[in-house]
């Protein structure tokens, strides 16, 4: 009735298993909609930013050739 160590593998290799399937999940229980929106905002905050940041630059380019 002795087993060695094949428990224990055995064990090993469905804790393995378990933790390789619960990688992809997402923790934040958001809802699909509510994601949407999270999401949505970010992109918006992200594009002023970058709208910002390209009038800083023409702004910089301008005043370096007026002078």
């Amino acid at each position: 009735m002795t087993r060695g160590n094949q428990r224990d593998l055995a064990r090993a290799k469905n804790q393995k298993k378990l933790a390789e399937q619960t990688k992809g999940k997402r923790t934040d229980s958001l809802t699909v909609e509510q994601r949407k929106a999270r999401d949505a905002e970010l992109m918006r905050e992200k594009q002023k930013k970058k709208e910002e940041d390209a009038a800083a630059a023409a702004a910089a380019a301008a005043s370096g050739k007026s002078k």
